[in-house]
């Protein structure tokens, strides 16, 4: 599965999210997505296996419980795949970061200076 496909789908997209945190059992992703999403404990469980034969997510068992946390490998794939991208949206942020400036600035030499006194 072509890793878009994987991260396609809202719900793995979420579990992803979730996983970036840190470690978390199959219980604790399914109870959030569940609650979330509406979807059953199965579902959820489709959607972990998908992410773990994908390369996305990596488990460990603990005991009887078994632990999910994200694999960035094929997420630093996705991200040199976007770097031939960056090129339409980074001149645009960068202009937006510069008005944000501005208008901080100007707000600051317009406010009244609170220190002094009348």
């Amino acid at each position: 599965m072509h890793a878009f496909d994987v991260l396609g789908d809202p719900v793995r997209r979420r579990i992803l999210e979730l996983l970036a945190g840190g470690e978390m059992t199959s219980g604790a992703v399914c109870a959030v997505i569940q609650q979330e999403f509406g979807i059953t404990q199965p579902a959820v469980s489709q959607h972990l296996k998908v992410l773990r034969d994908s390369g996305f997510a990596s488990v460990r068992p603990e005991g009887t419980r078994r632990l999910y946390m994200v694999n960035a490998d094929p997420l630093r794939e996705i991200d040199a795949w976007l770097d031939h991208f960056r090129r339409f949206w980074t001149p645009h942020l960068d202009a937006l970061g510069t008005e944000l400036a501005r208008g901080k600035r100007a707000r600051r030499l317009n406010e009244p200076d609170q220190r002094r006194t009348p």
